[in-house]
This record gives structure tokens, sequence and C-alpha cells, in this order.
């Protein structure tokens, strides 16, 4: 299956750095190597409506740059591959912009999201625990906060990615 297209934030280049040295950090431990690009996404589809990029442009560069809050962690995933990511808080600014846009792309959930940065992509089940806590034991206290500096549309088959705020 292709990688869907997005509407994501990009973090500062200081909290990127650091979420990249964590991916490193984890693989010396023998954590499965991760290689997405550190990123929130906003609403994803195989094939993003236009009416949603659109709508994008209007309501983001209100709401970028921001600043999101750690709030835990978090796990997705119902069958063997897990999901392991730190949940967010962000802005009620931003919060409304990703509903409205979620509820607009026909492929959304309707006006739901939950803002999160994905730290292990398809963990095997019977490790997460073990990844939960040395991810833990990896990330400074000190690290409450993280910038969504810019906002894109990233379209992974073609490479391509626009800026739509700041």
């Amino acid at each position: 299956m292709p990688s869907p297209e997005n509407i994501l934030l990009r973090l500062s280049a200081r909290d990127d750095a650091y979420v990249r040295e964590l991916f490193d950090k984890l693989e010396a431990l023998g954590f499965p190597r991760q290689h997405q690009s550190p990123h929130i996404s906003l609403t994803f589809a195989p094939e993003m409506d236009a009416a949603v990029v659109h709508r994008a442009q209007e309501v983001l560069p209100g709401c970028v740059p921001s600043f999101l809050r750690r709030a835990g962690i978090v796990t997705f995933g119902v069958k063997r591959k897990q999901t392991v990511a730190w949940l967010l808080e962000a802005s009620d600014d931003l919060e409304d912009a990703a509903r409205q846009l979620s509820a607009l792309n026909p492929e959304g959930r309707g006006s739901r999201w939950v803002p999160h940065l994905t730290l292990g992509l398809r963990l095997p089940r019977e490790i997460v625990p073990d990844y939960i806590r040395a991810l833990d034991e990896l990330t400074s206290p000190y690290v409450r906060e993280l910038t969504a500096e810019r906002a894109v549309y990233w379209r992974p088959q073609l490479g391509e990615e626009t800026q739509l705020a700041p």
C-alpha cells in the first residue's frame, strides 16, 4: 500500500534533530530503525482532495508556528504491529483547524484529530513495553514542548512537499 498524501506539521530544526537522535539511540539499543521524518499529521488520504488543501492554505497560516505540549505516550494498533507516539496537546486554534480539515477530507474520520508524534512505527506488539520503557529513559524531562514550525502538503509518491504556512 503506497504512503498516503498528508497535510502535516514539520518541527523546528532543533526538535527534529532531537527526535532523530532518539531514533538513533533506540536503534543502538536494538530496536527497529525508524525511517520516517518527524512530523505531526493533521489529515491524510490516498490522494488529498483539492478542497482540503485549499482550506489548509486558509486556516493554517494563523496557527503556525505552534507549540504542542507532550502529554503522555500512546499506542495505536489492534493487530500484531503497533505504533508508539507522544500524545500532544495543541492550541485551540490549531485543534480547530485540524478538525476542520479532517471533517472536510472525504477520507478523514469526521471532525476528529488525535495530535501525536510517532516515535515507533510498525513495532511488533511483543516489544512495545520495552520500547516505551526505553523511550521514557532516553527522553529528557526538559523536553516538554515541541515547536511545529511550518505546515506542508506532502505527496510522497511524487516526493513533493508544498509549504502551506510559514
